[in-house]
């Protein structure tokens, strides 16, 4: 088996379909299906079971799985190796974080070491879900909780301060009730986060009107004039029709850590990069 195969075999694995692994290769079904089968008649064996819900793993596959992993884990060192010794500012740079942070707080950085280093190429992914750095699914990430990857190089970035926003003109809640108050808040998926408790514990009698896991759409939606709604003072106080209340006790900030592999330390891009995202950055409030 050579890597091509064992990515394609992982790819079907881990996803459990031939569209899924696809989609993650970037290779069109039918030819992720050929190789499949290639595959399993030179090992002789077959790896997958197909049925209704997709591609399960045979006894055989499983326990080529757990050598394709370790194969995956050499293949990405190197990899990672070879990418933290760029000392030239040229080539790509993935860097990830929230939607909103990537919008108001990183694109200015993004706009500007654009101007300055042409040669490097910056895709910034703005995604909730926590990508992978021993897998290079990012270089650098921005994220409000640090890694526990011993692997992992991280810093903590920034202290974010939070506050209640309304719609212009509109007379604050009262601390302790918010009876008739309509509030916005996050979706109920993410409703254990600490702005989420502030709300329900400083404004118990309120209606808890809409929710959103985009905080772009929370401050759209109070600007319209729904309802209050906790934002990042980063977002809030930038963002046009919203009015900031300083309530006490103010709601809780968060930490934002950056984080990336430890192979990347002298990836000289990364580092460039690194340095105006402090210099810009540094105390809070983008320059």
């Amino acid at each position: 088996m050579d890597w091509s195969d064992v990515r394609i075999f992982l790819a079907v694995a881990r996803s459990g379909s031939l569209n899924g692994a696809a989609q993650r290769l970037g290779l069109s079904q039918p030819t992720m299906g050929r190789r499949v089968r290639a595959l399993e008649e030179s090992t002789g064996q077959r790896l997958f079971q197909r049925g209704r819900e997709g591609f399960q793993l045979t006894d055989e596959g499983a326990s080529v799985l757990r050598h394709a992993e370790r194969m995956e884990e050499e293949a990405l060192a190197i990899e990672r190796q070879l990418a933290g010794q760029g000392a030239e500012l040229q080539g790509l740079l993935r860097v990830s974080s929230s939607d909103w942070f990537g919008l108001h707080v990183l694109s200015p950085v993004v706009a500007r070491f654009a101007a300055l280093h042409p040669g490097v190429r910056i895709d910034l992914i703005t995604d909730a879900r926590f990508l992978d750095l021993a897998r290079r699914e990012a270089d650098l990430v921005f994220r409000i909780r640090p890694s526990e990857s011993p692997e992992v190089v991280q810093r903590q970035l920034l202290h974010m301060t939070y506050a209640l926003y309304g719609p212009a003109g509109a007379p604050p809640p009262i601390a302790g009730n918010g009876k008739g108050t309509r509030l916005i808040t996050l979706d109920t998926a993410l409703e254990d986060l600490p702005d989420v408790h502030w709300l329900h514990n400083t404004f118990p009698a309120a209606t808890f009107a809409l929710g959103s896991n985009n905080r772009d759409v929370q401050a759209r939606l109070c600007a319209l004039g729904v309802g209050f709604a906790v934002l990042p003072t980063l977002l809030g106080d930038a963002f046009p029709g919203l009015e900031r209340h300083d309530i006490d006790p103010v709601p809780p900030g968060r930490d934002v850590w950056f984080a990336y592999h430890q192979d990347l330390r002298g990836l000289a891009r990364l580092r460039a990069f690194l340095d105006l995202v402090i210099e810009s950055i540094g105390d809070g409030t983008v320059l």
